[in-house]
């Protein structure tokens, strides 16, 4: 059972008889449509053994607020709190598909540009989700590694702190491997990246001009944030919206997409199914 956090509990939208009404309305049509839906999500779940799956899919989770609005509900923080429970669905489809490695966008940099009560709301979530990760019974069951990236030196000292709780206590995992990318661009890893391999350069008595005479980009690997992991074979994005936003610009070189139309708090199983379904009709080529 999942309890509400503070962010949660702060939620108390007014729905308006007409937003009721058309409510029902789409309630009634989804009851009616169950039973198809139901049937062929168990024919898709049929299939997923004879499928070749990502080993690490990459999640932009895009259409928190659109799902508030579209619920009638201008808070934001309710589409955010909708969207934490959701995230925890769709991990759940990735254990069960056996996708050894998951990297989700929760917070990119350029969302701390959006108005102060939002972010604030934002940052309070993520340290309550964040707390009950570290205890969290299907992380430990699935021995589920948490590591979180980014530029992690912006968030609060208190959200940090339970960052580096989740990450002691799941430490010794290997059968799953969690990224959770807040405070994250990817031009910013990429560039942080080559300071770093700049900076070592340096103080192993290396001039610039030799630097950049041996330089090749695999040099970079290494200051990723996500060395040592298989690159995101499938990176699947909700909300309608087709593009990357800087989400692992670096190692999406030769990843696969998928555009879901639900709103990431509304996307179903059978959303999921689709996207594997998909990604096992591709025929990958990197680059050849």
């Amino acid at each position: 059972m999942i309890t509400p956090t503070r962010s949660e509990t702060a939620v108390r939208p007014m729905i308006s008889p007409q937003i009721g009404i058309r409510r029902l309305w789409m309630g009634f049509k989804h009851l009616i449509k169950w039973p198809f839906y139901a049937l062929y999500r168990r024919r898709l779940e049929g299939k997923v053994g004879t499928w070749q799956l990502p080993r690490h899919i990459g999640v932009i989770m895009d259409g928190n607020r659109r799902f508030a609005l579209n619920a009638g509900i201008t808070n934001p923080s309710f589409g955010h709190a909708r969207g934490a429970e959701k995230l925890q669905d769709v991990l759940s489809w990735c254990y069960e598909a056996g996708i050894s490695v998951v990297t989700v966008w929760s917070f990119s940099l350029d969302n701390f540009e959006r108005d102060t009560s939002e972010v604030a709301s934002l940052l309070e979530l993520f340290e309550d989700k964040t707390r009950e990760l570290a205890e969290d019974s299907e992380v430990h069951r699935n021995e589920v590694r948490v590591r979180f990236i980014g530029k992690l030196e912006l968030l609060p000292d208190s959200l940090r702190r339970e960052i580096r709780a989740v990450e002691k206590a799941t430490e010794g995992y290997s059968r799953f491997q969690l990224n959770i990318a807040m405070a994250y661009g990817g031009r910013e890893e990429i560039s942080n990246a080559m300071q770093r391999y700049l900076r070592d350069e340096a103080a192993a008595g290396r001039g610039l001009e030799e630097v950049a005479q041996d330089f090749e980009g695999k040099a970079l690997e290494p200051y990723l944030y996500t060395y040592g992991q298989p690159e995101p074979d499938l990176i699947l994005r909700t909300s309608g919206e087709v593009r990357l936003s800087g989400f692992l610009l670096w190692q999406s070189a030769y990843s696969e997409y998928y555009f879901c139309d639900a709103n990431w708090p509304a996307i179903r199983k059978i959303d999921f199914l689709r996207a594997l379904r998909t990604f096992d009709q591709r025929q990958r080529r990197f680059g050849r």
